[in-house]
């Protein structure tokens, strides 16, 4: 076989969960631009599905704030010494770290160095918090995939190559989305009022805000008895940790579970409470009335409270640049604001607020995955 028949050979590292739905749906454009490829790294169900031989089990990367990784520090060494012996001697066309900057981007400067073509496809919050880190991230990538305008903004003024490609979420959901349909699918009454509970899918986000979501669904079940709360939850672990705080704190509260099927029941909601993250966003395109709330624990929240350089951190206010949804974070998260908010919904017109949702959700629908392959294919040619 000559040089020009080998099959393009792509090397691809997620480190949790959605970076796996990224990974995956990257995956599949890639392959329908190109029909001879293979894909090498670390991957989820939805990446090995598309053709990835993984080379360990991506939960050994799933790990949340720097107290948590601290603790699987020496088995992440490990684990990103393992990948870069592995690339090195692979030589792929290019390396693609998803998300998880904190374990990919230094793979991508050593591989960089080494003479290989390295994309970052998902900004960390650079432009938020530990801003100095944009320059390692222009040492180690060639290119920076970008989800959302303002993030391609910010590594312009740094001329950090990157192309913005819209957000995947933006393509996969519907401009327009029928709460009645959503019920229905779910077996649910048309005409009650419903509230969603999403306290986040990490255990100890689940451990935070448990507490007050369900003492805040209390308030709202007070002043409107016939209110229902629909909870879903990522696995049966969380359901149980939050069926253990709704023994402690909200007993007679009207709770539906549901396993997945987060979108479904948000679309299905009147107001929404939810953990700061991808969540919200979704929930702006699902256009739903939302409460975002954040509590990191106590030395977590020393650690990191003076290296946050934004005004915003909800992803709906991030887009729109002003104050578009409330925000609670740490001691702001109270039942009673949190309750507060929910009224606001559940009283007054919410339609200009919806409207912007809608425009918003506009502007990030491009086709992602097929703008990401398109940016990916162009870094090799470049390279």
């Amino acid at each position: 076989m000559n040089e020009e028949q080998k099959p393009l050979r792509v090397a691809i590292v997620a480190g949790e969960s959605s970076g796996d739905i990224l990974a995956s749906s990257l995956m599949k454009a890639l392959k329908a631009e190109v029909a001879d490829i293979d894909f090498i790294g670390v991957g989820g169900p939805l990446m090995q599905q598309e053709g990835m031989q993984s080379l360990f089990d991506i939960e050994r990367l799933s790990v949340m704030g720097i107290v948590d990784v601290v603790k699987q520090l020496p088995d992440l060494l490990q684990a990103r010494r393992q990948v870069i012996d592995y690339m090195l001697e692979q030589r792929p066309d290019v390396f693609i770290g998803v998300d998880a900057p904190d374990f990919n981007i230094p793979i991508e400067l050593k591989l960089k160095q080494a003479g290989l073509t390295t994309v970052h496809y998902v900004s960390p919050s650079v432009w938020a918090w530990r801003q100095k880190r944009v320059f390692k991230i222009k040492a180690a990538t060639n290119q920076v995939l970008c989800l959302l305008p303002f993030e391609k903004a910010f590594y312009d003024k740094f001329d950090v190559p990157s192309t913005f490609i819209g957000h995947t979420l933006a393509d996969d959901i519907p401009l327009q989305n029928s709460a009645q349909q959503a019920r229905e699918a779910l077996g649910l009454a048309h005409d009650k009022t419903y509230v969603g509970l999403l306290p986040g899918s990490r255990r100890t986000e689940v451990g935070l805000l448990s507490e007050p979501f369900i003492k805040a669904a209390c308030l709202i079940q007070q002043r409107y008895p016939e209110a229902e709360f629909l909870v879903p939850m990522v696995n049966q672990a969380r359901r149980e940790q939050f069926e253990a705080a709704l023994a402690e704190h909200g007993a007679d509260l009207q709770v539906t579970f549901f396993e997945g099927r987060s979108r479904e029941v948000m679309t299905a909601c009147d107001s929404l409470l939810l953990a700061s993250g991808t969540v919200s966003l979704e929930a702006m395109l699902l256009k739903r009335p939302m409460v975002v709330a954040y509590k990191f624990s106590w030395l977590n929240y020393q650690l990191l409270r003076n290296l946050v350089k934004v005004e915003h951190f909800s992803l709906p206010n991030l887009l729109a640049g002003e104050a578009m949804v409330p925000e609670l974070l740490q001691q702001q998260v109270t039942a009673e604001s949190l309750a507060m908010q929910v009224f606001d919904h559940l009283e007054n017109d919410q339609s200009a607020l919806l409207d912007k949702f809608y425009q918003l959700h506009q502007q990030l629908q491009l086709g992602a995955s097929r703008k990401a392959a398109e940016a990916v294919l162009n870094v090799i040619s470049k390279h």
